[in-house]
């Protein structure tokens, strides 16, 4: 599901690109106390960084541009509408619809993991749906910190969390490395894949 027109990878380059608006957005909150002008400067920076993405990479991965069209909907809502909420929210509803569906893919035997993921890795179903519990735990205990640190904490702490988060995604995802070394059909190390909610 990914489009590719080939050119080799960078390594560095994907999570520089996924953590740059939140560092964006950090930092102009941090120096402004505007949340208004880190929203303009998150939504400005998610468009960049898609479109670098595509240049440089030359393919459209589905996580970074769904990610990336999320940033880019609730920011702008959160603009027209005048409610900061709702760009703190995105991460709760994203992720538990993310984790709402790969549980659900679970209970239905179906494999949506393996649709967005399947050019990348060959793995057995059963490591398949060992990886989708794995994923859908994190989604889920992402939208339950969210909403946590958004209803407890001020705006500049929640963005700290934000990038944190981001961070953590990234090292969830390298953390997977050894189990799909292990289970790969093909007997090859797969590459780093895209961390799951790697956007802002």
């Amino acid at each position: 599901m990914t489009l590719v027109m080939e050119r080799k990878s960078i390594p560095w380059l994907r999570p520089v690109l996924d953590v740059a608006p939140a560092l964006v957005f950090l930092a102009v909150l941090l120096s402004t106390g505007d949340f208004r002008k880190a929203a303009w400067g998150l939504l400005a920076l998610s468009i960049v960084a898609l479109a670098t993405g595509l240049i440089v990479e030359r393919k459209v991965s589905p996580i970074p541009a769904f990610s990336c069209a999320m940033a880019v909907l609730f920011t702008t809502l959160a603009l027209v509408l005048h409610r900061n909420d709702l760009l703190q929210m995105k991460m709760t509803i994203v992720d538990g619809a993310l984790g709402a569906i790969l549980f659900g893919g679970l209970l239905t035997k179906r494999n949506p993991m393996k649709r967005l993921m399947g050019h990348a890795l060959e793995l057995p179903e059963r490591a398949w749906r060992v990886l989708m519990f794995r994923y859908a735990l994190f989604f889920w205990a992402c939208a339950l910190a969210n909403e946590y640190v958004r209803h407890t904490q001020t705006a500049q702490v929640w963005a700290m969390f934000r990038v944190g988060a981001i961070v953590v995604a990234i090292a969830f995802g390298a953390a997977q490395l050894p189990f799909l070394t292990k289970n790969s059909l093909d007997g090859k190390a797969p590459e780093p894949a895209d961390p799951p909610e790697d956007g802002f």
